[in-house]
């Protein structure tokens, strides 16, 4: 199974203090959320980068540089299910293979599991991969228009993951199910998944902000040692 002939799509936000992660705040500084939000980021664009796609987009709430490997557009709509059918048409204009989009709240996802994914979407119309909080992580669609569905979804409920899968199947697509992961929401989710990846940018990013939390302090249990180097450098130019 060659898993080649897809696209990845990743719809993120540009790490802004107060406009990210403010979930884990507190403990964290609006800053801090921002850097762990950053390092997320740049451990999902590295892990796209070295999936076997033929072709990696990267959808911004706006553009303000470049990012190596990836082409760069810029999200359009208002509410998020709109935008999400929105960068999935736009990735279809210049490529008719299948399109596997994800966000910036799954770190730990890396080449192997993407390029599994994308070999599943050769075989079946769509893919879903479900997060723990009821929401998921990436969705596959051969059609990109049939991320129009995404419309009439309510987004970041409990019930998300269970009302797109309703309405693609609704819409007469076959639906395959990818690994259920857990998402980046709340400090508790933050070092759960820091734990699976501790030499991660992201197991970093969030060891270098709750050194100081008395939750933490003292307990070696609870921290996540860090890993060499900037967690946010890849992805500095998004949070000018």
């Amino acid at each position: 199974m060659n898993p080649t002939n897809g696209q990845i799509l990743v719809l993120a936000k540009h790490p802004v203090p107060g406009r990210v992660k403010t979930r884990l705040c507190p403990p964290c500084t609006p800053d801090e959320a921002a850097r762990i939000a950053a390092a997320a980021l740049a451990d999902t664009l590295d892990a796209a980068r070295h999936s076997t796609a033929i072709r990696r987009v990267l959808a911004l709430d706006a553009i303000h540089s470049t990012m190596d490997g990836f082409e760069l557009i810029r999200q359009r709509g208002r509410a998020l299910g709109e935008r999400i059918a929105h960068a999935f048409a736009d990735t279809a204009r210049h490529s008719a293979a299948p399109i596997l989009q994800l966000g910036m709240d799954t770190p730990q996802v890396d080449p192997d599991l993407l390029d599994d994914a994308l070999g599943r979407l050769r075989q079946a119309p769509a893919v879903l991969g479900l997060s723990e909080d009821g929401g998921w992580w990436a969705l596959g669609l051969h059609n990109a228009a049939a991320a129009q569905v995404l419309r009439n979804v309510p987004m970041s409920t409990p019930d998300t993951g269970g009302l797109t899968a309703r309405a693609i199947r609704q819409a007469g697509i076959q639906l395959e199910f990818l690994p259920r992961l857990r998402d980046v929401d709340t400090i508790g989710d933050a070092r759960a998944v820091a734990r699976a990846i501790p030499t991660s940018r992201f197991a970093a990013a969030l060891n270098a902000a709750t050194a100081r939390d008395p939750a933490t302090a003292g307990n070696p249990a609870g921290l996540i040692e860090a890993a060499a180097g900037n967690p946010a450098d890849e992805v500095a130019c998004t949070a000018r």
